[in-house]
């Protein structure tokens, strides 16, 4: 495995802003520019589309992991290094998980959230020691974050879970907190 192979959780869909379009172009760049891998779910449409294009522009090794079922509403993208059809989300979340050794999630929708919770609850159990972030464009995840603080105001989190998260608006600064020496 490369020593950058990032997966990335995002929208299927391109969202109200330009902004986050451009975060997604960065993300690209950064892991081609790296020599890196980007790990993603393997569709064409949205943000997902957007950074796995311009990871593969890069020069980035591209693998896209996306089930059957989401061949025709995702639009699989084809030009990945590696296109990986898989049963359902179960074995493409275990797939993606097995093939980088960090994750991030940009502006995304419900799945988005899933599965960078999923990392996030398996990293806390010591499943893996991966790190992880949220890159937090347009403050888009401040909600979130503020929700998980509340919870450990009332007792149901505490800070070690709040600390193996990495957040910022910055794609670099972020990208530079995961990877420190790349």
């Amino acid at each position: 495995m490369p020593s950058i192979s990032l997966a990335v959780y995002c929208g299927s869909r391109m969202g109200h802003h330009p902004a986050y379009k451009e975060a997604a172009v960065a993300v690209g760049h950064w892991v081609g520019e790296r020599g890196g891998q980007l790990v993603y779910g393997g569709g064409k449409n949205g943000l997902m589309g957007v950074v796995a294009n311009a990871a593969l522009d890069a020069g980035a090794h591209v693998i896209g992991v996306i089930p059957q079922a989401l061949m025709e509403r995702e639009h699989a993208n084809t030009r990945c290094t590696e296109l990986f059809v898989v049963e359902d989300m179960h074995e493409r979340k275990a797939m993606m998980a097995e093939r980088s050794n960090a994750f991030i999630a940009m502006p995304g929708g419900i799945g988005t959230f899933e599965e960078i919770i999923e990392q996030w609850v398996w990293r806390q159990l010591g499943y893996h020691g991966k790190p992880l972030g949220f890159l937090n464009t347009r403050g888009y995840y401040d909600t979130f974050l503020q929700a998980m603080h509340h919870s450990m105001k009332e007792g149901f989190m505490d800070q070690s879970q709040i600390d193996l998260l990495k957040h910022g608006d910055n794609v670099a600064d972020l990208l530079a907190q995961i990877y420190p020496n790349a």
